[in-house]
């Protein structure tokens, strides 16, 4: 991968550098990092690092965010919605529904699908198929195929650690503490608000703003971080770092290698997210690899070699509206160029 020239994307992507790509790397490591273990990291000054990240948040180009577990509403289920709609309205629809509370993730994809995203059920709340009846009330979508999701796997937000470390393979998942909502309360859900679109905001703020004390905000949020209740993540448009490729595979697996074939493909460091559904397709597999040459390798000597992989289905992403709950900052600006249909949007419950 050509690391010194800079990547076409959105506006404020292409004036990025090498230095810029691993400040964003470093972030995307660890998102609340000082800007002094920054600059250790990117082998540059203090005072360069915080200039230079500083004006790549303002800028929408990189956003710090903290992710809430699907649980911090009530106990939950996730759903992915695959979704085709009428021509013209593919935008339309991605924004309505990124707009929802409810929707974790949502992408305009290639393929079968025009959108792909993953509904937060809260079971105590509402049925699953009264909101995808709300789904399917947008106006523009023509149809909704919906499976559950049963095991994540991964959920991975360091993919481009490779800048840094030279690792291009090779993943060791942490290990993942399960999150009960009981560890969610009133205050705890007020900090994850001031939080959640502003991952660098200090403890100082977050008290001054709610009113509590400061060694109490603190507290919590070291604690739900801690229970898996939380993960703070670096949201960075793929082409900024110079990766061409961002793919959604729905793959078809043999049951008994089920497990093994999902961890097989966690282990990679460009696999950025696996889990099983319940469906025809075993597992959900996101990929980010620097080149098509990357993902043909992929493809050919990896996921075609698997022992227990049947086939599978596969589409571009073309752009990622929402992720981790969060609202990806450069989508505004690429849909701002579309001409907008008024849209319907349900009630988000």
């Amino acid at each position: 991968m050509a690391q010194n020239a800079a990547a076409p994307g959105p506006d404020g992507l292409d004036g990025l550098d090498e230095l810029d790509r691993r400040i964003i790397a470093a972030l995307q490591i660890d998102g609340r990092a000082s800007w002094t273990a920054i600059a250790e990291r990117c082998a540059t000054s203090v005072p360069t690092v915080a200039r230079r990240a500083q004006q790549l948040l303002s800028d929408g180009v990189v956003r710090v965010g903290v992710v809430p577990d699907i649980n911090h509403a009530g106990a939950a289920d996730l759903f992915i919605l695959r979704i085709g709609c009428r021509p013209g309205h593919h935008a339309d629809v991605a924004a309505a529904l990124a707009a929802r509370d409810d929707i974790r993730f949502v992408a305009l994809v290639t393929g079968s699908a025009d959108i792909v995203a993953e509904l937060n059920v809260v079971r105590a709340r509402s049925s699953q198929h009264g909101l995808v009846d709300e789904v399917l009330a947008i106006e523009g979508v023509e149809r909704c195929e919906t499976e559950l999701l049963l095991h994540q796997y991964k959920v991975g937000h360091d993919w481009s650690r490779q800048l840094l470390t030279g690792e291009d393979h090779v993943y060791t998942a942490p290990e993942k503490q399960e999150c009960s909502p009981a560890h969610f309360d009133a205050t705890d859900r007020a900090i994850l608000a001031q939080m959640r679109n502003d991952g660098r905001a200090s403890f100082r703020t977050v008290s001054a703003s709610l009113g509590v004390n400061e060694s109490t905000i603190r507290r919590r949020f070291e604690t739900l971080l801690a229970n898996g209740c939380i993960s703070v993540v670096t949201l960075v448009p793929a082409a900024a770092l110079g990766f061409e490729s961002e793919i959604l595979f729905m793959i078809r697996v043999t049951p008994a290698r089920l497990d093994e074939v999902a961890r097989e493909l966690a282990s990679y460091r460009g696999v950025r997210y696996v889990a099983a559904t319940l469906g025809s397709s075993s597992l959900m597999c996101e990929v980010i690899l620097p080149t098509t040459r990357d993902l043909f390798a992929f493809v050919t000597g990896t996921l075609g070699g698997l022992d227990g992989v049947q086939g599978w289905t596969a589409g571009l992403e073309l752009l990622t509206l929402k992720r981790g709950f969060i609202e990806t900052p450069w989508s505004r600006s690429a849909l701002a160029g579309r001409a907008m249909h008024p849209v319907a949007l349900p009630t988000a419950h």
